[in-house]
């Protein structure tokens, strides 16, 4: 799910996040994403909810000087109506460097993340659900490639929540409907 479309206003603070590294906008960015959260209460276990930001390459980490979706996260999660998201930045690393996903086709986007993501702990992963965060959803081949390996590691349910969803044919939704894991494998394979 997605608090709205990534176009105008929405777009602009998440630019001013992520290139302009006006760090603050990530307090506003995380008041939308604890109203995507709490739209997931209705559909979540009763155990305990690891809370994964889709990670960026150490050496992007250092040239950014943060992870917006980590920033996005943490605001979001103290905001959060759900006493039961842990946030986890560790378990989920990005091993390789990608290039940025601008421009490229579905086919070259899931050819540049194939292999990039890796488990560091999976038996922190084994029967637990998943809610991994990002700033945007485009395509959805970043996060149905976590999602895969997640899934491998064994995470048993993962749920998706970005701030900003791309929207060309439902120009007018706020909100999107659930995806589950083949919907976004077969969003990445289009």
């Amino acid at each position: 799910m997605a608090y709205g479309g990534y176009d105008g206003g929405l777009r602009e603070l998440i630019h001013l996040l992520k290139y302009g590294g006006v760090q603050p906008a990530a307090g506003v960015l995380g008041r939308m994403l604890a109203e995507v959260i709490g739209d997931f209460n209705q559909i979540f276990g009763q155990s305990e909810i690891l809370v994964i930001p889709v990670p960026l390459h150490s050496s992007k980490l250092r040239q950014r000087g943060f992870n917006q979706s980590e920033l996005i996260a943490r605001h979001g999660l103290k905001l959060s109506a759900c006493g039961r998201l842990r946030l986890n930045t560790k378990l989920l690393e990005r091993t390789r460097i990608t290039q940025s996903q601008i421009g490229l086709t579905r086919h070259q986007r899931r050819e540049n993340l194939r292999g990039a993501f890796s488990v560091s702990q999976p038996n922190e992963l084994s029967g637990r659900e998943v809610l991994l965060v990002d700033d945007v959803f485009t395509t959805g081949t970043t996060v149905s490639e976590c999602a895969r390996v997640l899934r491998r590691a064994g995470a048993s349910n993962i749920y998706v929540a970005t701030v900003a969803r791309t929207l060309k044919m439902h120009a007018n939704s706020a909100k999107l409907e659930f995806m589950d894991e083949s919907q976004l494998v077969k969003a990445a394979a289009v």
